[in-house]
């Protein structure tokens, strides 16, 4: 399900006609070279395409709109390799609906000390080309990343990989298609929210199903494929009983297999690349989804439960930004539940009811069937495990009425200090930064919800760059954050976004 384009992005050189045809030779050369290396570095998630370079206005605007005709870019990628006088930029930049990249460098890494004449101070004048370039684009007020150093060095590589995981995040944050089935969770604020305006900023499109318009698509699901799939999970997971018959376990897991491949099926046949379910709303579904919603989104299926589809687009966003990425440690849907309020062991134990994606897990997963009152139906099957430790981040987008705001909390992931044998969902335990109390102070002051889109594998400075492609507030609590500084932050939010 997770299947992302083979993205590219247009590495674009900027100069011009003034220096003679020697030197823009040698800028071409360069550039490819740079190009080239950068795609041999193995650090770069997708592939770095040559332009030629960009010396007048007409050829800037046609490049700039042949990338936004090229459905394979997902951004541009520019460097003045001289001089390039920032007015021949205007109408492209006007034009430009691409995710943009300044690389501020040059070509040589040291002075030539021996060597140096004016010839090359004319040739290699990135110093002062970059500015002059980079001025008009703050003056036009386009939202750019930029990056500094030089070209070669792992750690710029490192920038650039990581800003191209964003760039094709808000490339494909127009193609998320939410599923709702049926509406969210009567009277909660949080999970509500302006669908039009979502998909006026976001591109997110959010429907609405009847649960028995799925329901008939699960109902449809053959016996001898639900089958398959049971077995399956019985060779994948470890099975507890916990003296429950086996026959009629295997019933109840049987029936979350059958959900399962319903709902893939009908997401795939509309579409969708994210759900929602709610409790409160089950139709004639046999049980509330639990290890199916848990298996879909290990697929990449973003989920939010209760009806909260920002969480669920939240989630597909952060798949797709991950995908491919050597050693993820994973992605979910992740609710605070409740504390650990003792001195020097702080923390928040996330879990939910039963929808956690194992992606996150460390160590076994199990197969349990247990009883549920949200619902009102049989005891669901689902996955149980624990959560990998290490720093990820914490992600809540809310709609403030008049401004969607994203709220991104660094915390650290830990192993839970005790088993907790009676607790049949999967969990995970963290700190958030800077301390607990801190933390939980700042995101209710920022209004964060109680559902977050969570992963191990991007970074607050990436999810940031996304909220500022996307013209939304970004506030950001980390080991940095004080209560004073944060309300400050929040107050020029207010003016600046309003």
């Amino acid at each position: 399900m997770l299947a992302v384009k083979n993205y590219k992005f247009w590495f674009c050189t900027g100069s011009q006609d003034l220096y003679g045809d020697e030197c823009l030779a040698n800028v071409a050369a360069h550039s490819k070279e740079i190009v080239a290396k950068l795609n041999e570095s193995g650090v770069l998630p997708y592939e770095v395409e040559w332009r030629p370079t960009l010396i007048t206005n007409e050829l800037i605007r046609k490049t700039f709109n042949e990338a936004n005709m090229d459905e394979d870019c997902a951004g541009v990628i520019v460097w003045c390799h001289t001089f390039s006088p920032a007015k021949s930029w205007i109408l492209g930049l006007k034009e430009l609906r691409k995710p943009l990249l300044h690389l501020h460098t040059q070509y040589n890494e040291e002075i030539p000390y021996d060597t140096i004449d004016m010839d090359f101070m004319n040739e290699n004048q990135a110093a002062h080309g970059d500015r002059e370039w980079g001025h008009i684009v703050s003056r036009m007020g386009i939202e750019r990343k930029i990056v500094a150093g030089h070209w070669s060095d792992p750690v710029v590589q490192g920038k650039i990989a990581s800003w191209m995981r964003t760039a094709v995040g808000v490339v494909e944050s127009s193609h998320i298609r939410v599923m709702r089935v049926a509406d969210n969770m009567r009277n909660v604020a949080v999970t509500e929210g302006d669908k039009v305006e979502a998909q006026i900023k976001f591109g997110w499109e959010v429907d609405t199903y009847p649960v028995n318009e799925i329901a008939e698509c699960v109902d449809s699901v053959s016996q001898s494929d639900t089958n398959a799939l049971v077995d399956e999970y019985y060779d994948k997971y470890d099975i507890l009983l916990e003296g429950r018959d086996p026959e009629e376990f295997k019933k109840h897991v049987a029936v979350q297999a059958q959900i399962e491949l319903g709902f893939e099926r009908f997401l795939e046949e509309k579409n969708y690349q994210a759900i929602v379910t709610h409790f409160g709303d089950l139709g004639s579904l046999k049980q509330l989804p639990g290890l199916a919603i848990q298996r879909l989104e290990e697929k990449g299926y973003g989920f939010g439960a209760e009806g909260d589809w920002k969480v669920a687009a939240m989630v597909r966003l952060m798949k797709i930004m991950t995908a491919g990425m050597k050693d993820a440690k994973g992605t979910s849907m992740l609710e605070d539940y409740t504390y650990n309020l003792v001195k020097g062991k702080e923390g928040i134990l996330q879990a939910h009811m039963l929808e956690i994606c194992p992606s996150i897990s460390d160590g076994p997963i199990s197969i349990k069937c247990q009883p549920l009152s949200m619902g009102n139906r049989e005891d669901p099957a689902r996955l149980v495990f624990t959560s990998k430790e290490g720093t990820g981040i914490a992600t809540s987008l809310i709609d403030l009425g008049n401004r969607f705001r994203l709220i991104i909390n660094t915390v650290d992931c830990k192993k839970n200090e005790k088993p907790m044998p009676k607790l049949p969902v999967a969990t995970n335990f963290w700190t958030p930064q800077p301390d607990l109390y801190t933390g939980a102070e700042a995101w209710i002051l920022a209004g964060g919800a109680h559902h977050t889109a969570f992963t191990y594998d991007l970074t607050a400075e990436q999810m940031g760059d996304w909220a500022a492609a996307m013209g939304i507030e970004a506030v950001y609590i980390d080991k940095d954050t004080t209560i004073r500084n944060f309300k400050r932050d929040l107050m020029l939010g207010e003016i600046f976004y309003r």
